[in-house]
């Protein structure tokens, strides 16, 4: 018998409607204001916004802290009006100047202490938004070269950089995000298993947690499901950021579910069956369109990845719990995959 299923929210961010630049060529398409995006998130579907620093407030490096806040009310009246919530802002730290080297990881203090102060704001502007949380990329934590820095010193300074940010606000979640590579080629933090650990040591543990993205486990060789099963264990799996991944590329960011249908399932099915969204959290996507995709139709990897997200929480919960533990108890494991092809396809068992 089917079970009830839960009541999940969606989200995504404006980057994920985009110009279809990529390293080897330019735009394809025409850029979109952002006033323009946000009227198309309820049609379809989606009631979260997820920000970068600079998309609440571009060129912020400009401006002072009163004015950055009051534009950033002004993109509050904006979500209100159209009915939406902002999921989270993000501090942009591998983007300027003074973060080539790294953010809080960066050889100079100088430095360090500047992205501590930008991530700062960016929790001032996660207040404004009613966000309650920031989320950390730790883009250029980490080395090209082994001997370019310290590794103990490093996780340590990425801690303190915490610590400092848990001290700004009283109420701030901060989640952080790992990633294996990519811009650098080794991060200090590569896993969810290491955002776990290094939230353990930072001054409030229950206020870090993570964001687990489904092309980032792959990058790391890891399965999503598993690493989002281990954050559960936590009670750290704060956020999800499900796409897909050809394995061991550059970060593609493909609809959930376009190169591996299994791999999706069994991530919707740890979600689901683990209780993921009954608090409040989303189902964020970061997703881009193809390079091929018209102006027109540059948004139909958002509507097929949260239209696949349902399909598959329809197979979680119609599948057969029955004969999967009979399955299971017999060890008859290569029956057990038969099984779930079967349901996944459609076909009878």
């Amino acid at each position: 018998m089917s079970q009830p299923k839960g009541q999940y929210r969606f989200s995504f961010g404006p980057w994920n409607i985009d110009e279809g630049s990529d390293p080897f060529g330019p735009s394809v398409r025409e850029p979109i204001p952002f006033e323009e995006k946000v009227k198309l998130y309820r049609p379809m579907g989606f009631e979260g916004v997820q920000f970068h620093d600079d998309d609440v407030v571009p060129d912020l490096e400009s401006k002072s802290h009163s004015h950055i806040m009051d534009e950033a009310k002004q993109i509050k009246s904006m979500l209100d009006s159209e009915g939406l919530v902002a999921e989270f802002v993000a501090p942009r730290l591998w983007f300027t100047p003074e973060t080539i080297d790294g953010g809080f990881t960066n050889n100079t203090a100088a430095h360090r202490a500047s992205a501590i102060e930008r991530t700062k704001q960016t929790i001032d502007l996660a207040n404004v938004l009613d966000a309650g949380r920031i989320v950390i990329w730790l883009a250029r934590e980490g080395t090209y070269i082994r001997e370019s820095k310290n590794a103990r010193e490093s996780v340590l300074h990425i801690r303190d950089a915490i610590n400092a940010l848990l001290d700004h606000d009283a109420s701030i979640r901060i989640l952080i995000e790992p990633k294996p590579n990519e811009p650098i080629d080794s991060s200090f933090v590569p896993t969810i298993g290491h955002a776990i650990g290094l939230s353990y040591i930072t001054s409030d543990p229950g206020r870090v947690g993570g964001l687990i993205e489904t092309a980032h486990s792959v990058l790391a060789g890891l399965d999503p499901s598993d690493d989002m099963g281990y954050a559960l264990a936590h009670d750290k799996l704060w956020s999800v950021h499900l796409n897909d991944q050809g394995n061991l590329k550059f970060d593609q960011d493909k609809s959930f579910g376009s190169f591996n249908l299994r791999r999706a399932f069994n991530q919707v099915r740890v979600l689901e069956e683990y209780g993921y969204g009954r608090n409040g959290e989303f189902v964020g996507l970061d997703v881009k369109a193809m390079r091929t995709q018209k102006q027109e139709v540059a948004t139909k990897h958002l509507t097929n990845s949260r239209q696949v997200f349902e399909y598959l929480l329809d197979k979680v919960i119609t599948l057969d719990k029955e004969t999967e533990k009979q399955l299971i108890e017999a060890r008859d494991y290569d029956e057990l995959d038969r099984f779930i092809l079967c349901h996944l396809m459609g076909m009878p068992y």
